[in-house]
């Protein structure tokens, strides 16, 4: 599949910029798979479109300030020369954490990458943290393992120097209310470098008027990493090669997901990272001839899904507008068709819906 079947156009100004002032105030564009038809709504209704024997899959991961600004300090091996010192002090560098590799290590996007060689030192704040290049990888990737030079741990450091890592296409920098803002009501783990932001929509009483409604909710987690976000370098959907995104499905989500389906009960993916994760999943169980629909315990997700996926799990999909040329738009494509996917995106364009993570979203049924 050619990329350029994934476009579509968006003026700038719909691009959402901040956050609405209450969580359930976006507007919903409900599209039915089966006939192609979109109407217009309020997320505050989407318990309105359930019909109470829904069970709902929420993505729990929690979003960790994962950018960080330092300066060079050096090759570790190699203390500068007095004519490079200046340089490498007052060098600046930007780190995007990506995915962890273990407590001290990370792999990470650098910025200026070309300059940052395997040995070459960081630091951070007042020189309390500290991170040395282990490796350089693909796609601009290195490894990068952080050491504290006081009595705090790495993790708060982390915490107190790291800024939340909001998309390119939000123009401005993060501010202290994005960290509340970026981050679902239903966040646990710590782990995610962006965002699940189909979840950004719910609040505490919508989620409790769901249960009222007699719908299920479980939750799984997906640390959120460059699988996600990763642009498609390829002219070709076919040419493309996912990053592997850690996941975890506990025993009770299984069950759960186990019991609904023999039920008869639909399974509602909040966000194509739930999707990733139970097709994953699904994929494996059916792999090692288990006779359960999805397998409880950790993995790593590499699943492109293009259209022509064979969907076991997910019946229904709550998800954000997504980017053009995207795999997160190849996804939704898959699961509603791609025609029907992008008129609904031309009407969301045309009827003046809010685009992208603090944007509004979709329901696809």
């Amino acid at each position: 599949m050619q990329l350029d079947e994934l476009e579509y156009h968006l003026p700038k100004e719909q691009i959402a910029q901040r956050p609405l002032d209450r969580r359930e105030a976006s507007r919903l564009l409900l599209l039915d798979r089966a006939t192609g038809r979109f109407e217009d709504h309020l997320f505050l209704e989407v318990f309105d479109f359930l019909r109470g024997n829904e069970l709902l899959v929420l993505n729990n991961a929690r979003v960790i300030p994962a950018r960080l600004f330092g300066r060079r300090a050096g090759i570790h091996s190699q203390p500068p020369s007095r004519a490079s010192r200046s340089e490498h002090l007052s060098g600046k560098v930007e780190v995007l954490l990506t995915r962890q590799l273990a407590s001290d290590t990370w792999e990470a996007l650098v910025w200026p990458g070309r300059k940052m060689h395997t040995g070459e030192r960081v630091l951070f704040g007042d020189g309390e943290l500290e991170c040395e290049v282990l490796a350089r990888g693909e796609l601009g990737l290195r490894t990068l393992r952080f050491v504290s030079h006081s009595q705090h741990a790495i993790g708060e450091h982390l915490d107190r120097l790291g800024h939340v890592p909001l998309p390119p296409y939000i123009d401005r920098a993060d501010e202290i209310s994005d960290r509340e803002r970026y981050q679902t009501v239903f966040a646990k783990n710590p782990g995610a470098v962006a965002a699940p932001t189909a979840g950004l929509h719910f609040s505490n009483q919508i989620l409790e008027q769901i249960r009222a409604r007699g719908a299920e909710i479980c939750e799984l987690t997906l640390d959120v990493g460059l699988g996600t976000f990763q642009p498609i370098h390829s002219e070709t959907l076919e040419g493309h090669v996912m990053h592997a995104e850690a996941y975890e499905i506990p025993p009770d989500t299984a069950a759960r997901i186990q019991s609904a389906r023999a039920a008869g009960r639909p399974i509602f993916a909040v966000g194509t990272t739930v999707v990733r994760a139970l097709e994953d999943s699904a994929r494996r169980a059916a792999n090692a001839g288990s006779p359960s629909l999805v397998v409880a315990g950790k993995a790593d997700a590499q699943l492109f899904i293009v259209p022509g996926f064979p969907f076991r799990v997910v019946e229904g999909l709550l998800t954000n507008f997504h980017l053009p040329r995207s795999t997160l738009l190849a996804l939704v494509a898959a699961f509603a068709g791609r025609d029907q996917v992008l008129a609904a995106y031309r009407h969301a364009v045309e009827a003046g819906y809010r685009f992208y993570s603090y944007g509004d979203c979709m329901l696809i049924r």
